[in-house]
């Protein structure tokens, strides 16, 4: 094999690892009231059509998901494999709060990585946990404080239907510390602007085609680290 059909055959089989799972079929996140940005100037000739195909429409969903403008988008947060050296075994989710990525560790000091919005300050949670298990199109419900907090959510006490307005989106993988369930997920949302910034109430959230992709990878009880400084844990 030449060189150069080595290097086509490597980006090939990281494409595939990327995608490949998206062809399979928190309890208190909400959006905050952060400025949303400007979009990202970049007419659609601009954009690879190899990232137009991951982020596009899914219609075969229980409620069908439409593609990302990714327009909307850095491009930094695209799913991608990435080099990625860590000491965290291979299945484990490492939450990179300042700079705003997930990572799925893989072997080989590499890993894939997604973009995500995490929580606004106070609002933050950080440590070793679990998830415990997973959910298609779950029921969001808010917890007492917010509703408190937040008085028009009180028609959501007893739970939100699932849908693509819900705030949990398309999946969701509980976070428990031990047989404790802290309240935070990861979940999908379809709002591109907040990919990359500080606005839910403590969750980790990914673009809906991203949440499919990654809960189709994920096995109930894989470990997740939520680290909220460089090189550490909170």
């Amino acid at each position: 094999m030449t060189h150069s059909a080595a290097s086509s055959s490597s980006l090939l089989t990281r494409r595939a690892l990327i995608t490949g799972a998206a062809g399979l079929a928190l309890a208190g996140c909400t959006t905050g009231t952060a400025r949303r940005p400007a979009p990202v100037v970049a007419g659609p000739s601009a954009i690879d059509p190899y990232y137009l195909a991951m982020y596009a429409a899914m219609p075969q969903e229980k409620f069908p998901i439409p593609a990302v403008d990714l327009r909307k988008l850095d491009p930094v947060y695209f799913r991608q494999v990435v080099d990625y050296p860590t000491q965290e075994r291979a299945g484990t989710l490492v939450v990179d709060t300042p700079n705003r990525f997930l990572y799925l560790v893989m072997e080989n000091g590499q890993a894939l990585r997604y973009g995500v919005g995490i929580g606004r300050a106070g609002f933050s949670w950080g440590g070793r946990a679990r998830i415990a298990y997973k959910r298609a199109w779950p029921t969001w419900t808010p917890p007492a404080e917010m509703i408190e907090r937040e008085p028009e959510l009180e028609k959501y006490r007893n739970g939100m239907e699932p849908g693509l307005q819900n705030p949990l989106g398309a999946r969701a993988l509980y976070i428990f510390e031990g047989g404790r369930d802290t309240i935070y997920r990861v979940h999908g949302t379809m709002e591109v602007w907040s990919i990359g910034k500080a606005v839910s109430s403590g969750c980790v959230r990914l673009l809906n085609q991203d949440i499919i992709d990654l809960a189709a990878r994920v096995p109930n009880n894989a470990p997740i680290v939520v680290r909220q400084g460089p090189g550490g844990v909170a």
